[in-house]
């Protein structure tokens, strides 16, 4: 159960109005509806009290109550090196575990009132340096302090699995997070999720609204081959062709230099080389600035069996297209790196991750926070024989290795599992989707405005109880980036001005 239940020793009026306000949460439409009948929801059943008790054993509130006492009275009493100082000293996100994913599941909406009242004290406290009422520091001097706080913060990463059409879920979580102003600059996707990725990443923010009502997902990208024509000429069950012209006509020639450029996202493109012994790769533009984006999302979608693996193209600076690593070819990346989060925290400073997760193979076997963080004793037996499951998946592949791995197509086959077993599927926020056998069968479906349209509603549900979490992660960032650009502005003005004066 992902929400405390606080309802144990109510009356049956009280009860009732429960069972109605989550009946009117389950049809809820937009993310102010949601929230408003949470709030009563928490009011209800009396989870406002646990907000106002600071007593938990997932945080430490007396470390928290400690530095936002000293916080305050310094930002009143106007001493800014001791708050520059105080505010330095503990500038973490997850300062005394107050990103407890726990400590976010016990109500509908929001967390311990001492952790909201930090959170906002750290963005006022930042706020104030920044702004003209501190005289004790040049423009120059805050700016180098906020860009000192920005590198010792760190940003946060959204992550798109694979799931072939399952992944117009992703459409839902973006749009929330674009609403609420949370969308993070820094994207991985794999196989479905690439697409997600790129479409965002090569396309003007001003355009990410219209891209987000799905009419360049209307398209046949699924195009299954008959079997004898399989046989004949070998490849993949679906022809790729189709899938092809999909990602040229909505992502165009742009590399992810130029993607870069245009959007101001960093995105990553997961994929693995068909030959198991190499290590999965992200393409982004650092690692690989000149390769086409439609050609690496090609190879993150060639899903083996499905899609033949994948030749990668580069654009050279004369704009001629010429091979990419030309004596390698590529398939799915959610095969061994469906989410690259430690590649990912070594190039841009992540300090927490955001997963969206509608892997079919992943999702039923997923557990919610709940589950996750439990260390009593009854969750015991369900966490052994998870590692166990997976110690002897990994024994009956290494069995079947030892006695036909000299057969090509099995040795690769071992391989992906290995990748599929071993690989991390959580991030430090995860929105999940919730499959019933409805949703198989929407997976290699092309995608129609009917389909759009349920899926993406279930991407928008599944992320809105994760929004407090995100807003508190979020706001002090948040404002350091704000912080910053205002400064520069400031200082580029205070330039400007200093010529004019000259002339």
């Amino acid at each position: 159960m992902l929400f405390k239940d606080f309802s144990q020793h109510i009356n049956p009026h009280q009860a009732y109005r429960i069972k109605k306000l989550k009946q009117q949460l389950e049809k809820a439409e937009t993310f102010d509806e949601w929230k408003a009948i949470a709030l009563k929801l928490d009011e209800e059943s009396g989870a406002q009290e646990w907000k106002l008790d600071n007593t938990s054993p997932y945080f430490d509130a007396q470390i928290i109550a400690h530095r936002l006492g000293k916080l305050t009275r310094y930002r009143q009493q106007k001493r800014t090196r001791d708050l520059m100082y105080i505010l330095r000293e503990g500038l973490s996100y997850d300062i005394a575990n107050i990103s407890h994913p726990l400590l976010f599941s016990e109500t509908y909406t929001g967390t311990k009132k001492i952790i909201e009242d930090y959170v906002e004290e750290v963005s006022q406290s930042l706020a104030y340096i920044a702004s003209e009422e501190c005289t004790c520091l040049s423009i120059s001097e805050k700016i180098e302090y906020f860009k000192h706080c920005q590198r010792a913060y760190g940003q946060p990463a959204l992550m798109f699995s694979g799931g072939s059409t399952l992944g117009l879920f992703h459409t839902g979580v973006c749009k929330v997070l674009m609403e609420q102003d949370l969308l993070p600059k820094v994207m991985s996707g794999s196989s479905a999720g690439a697409i997600m990725t790129a479409m965002l990443g090569v396309s003007d923010p001003r355009d990410y609204h219209q891209i987000l009502k799905g009419e360049n997902f209307f398209n046949e990208a699924f195009h299954f081959r008959k079997i004898n024509e399989v046989l004949k000429t070998g490849g993949g069950l679906a022809d790729v062709r189709y899938l092809k012209n999909f990602l040229v006509e909505n992502l165009g020639d742009i590399t992810f230099d130029e993607a870069l450029k245009k959007s101001g996202l960093h995105i990553n493109v997961a994929i693995a080389p068909y030959d198991g012994s190499q290590d999965a790769r992200i393409m982004n533009a650092y690692t690989s600035p000149d390769v086409l984006v439609w050609s690496a999302v090609l190879a993150s979608c060639a899903v083996p069996i499905l899609f033949p693996p994948i030749q990668l193209t580069s654009k050279r600076h004369d704009g001629k297209y010429t091979p990419y690593l030309a004596s390698t070819r590529w398939v799915d990346g959610s095969v061994r790196s469906d989410f690259p989060q430690e590649k990912m925290a070594r190039l841009y400073n992540i300090n927490y991750s955001i997963a969206s997760q509608v892997n079919p193979h992943i999702v039923p076997f997923m557990m919610d926070d709940a589950s996750r963080f439990r260390k009593d004793m009854l969750s015991w037996p369900e966490r052994i024989a998870r590692r166990q499951a997976k110690v002897i998946a990994r024994g009956v592949m290494d069995f079947t290795r030892e006695r036909v791995g000299n057969l090509s197509p099995v040795r690769r086959l071992l391989d992906h599992g290995h990748g599929v077993i071993d690989q991390r599927y959580y991030g430090d926020v995860n929105i999940v989707g919730n499959h019933s056998l409805k949703h198989y069968s929407y997976m290699l479906q092309n995608p129609k405005p009917h389909l759009f349209k349920i899926l993406q509603k279930e991407g928008e549900r599944a992320t809105w109880p994760k929004i407090s979490l995100l807003e508190t992660q979020a706001r002090v960032s948040k404002t350091i980036q704000h912080g910053l650009e205002l400064l520069k502005y400031q200082k580029e003005k205070q330039a400007q001005a200093n010529d004019s004066a000259l002339l």
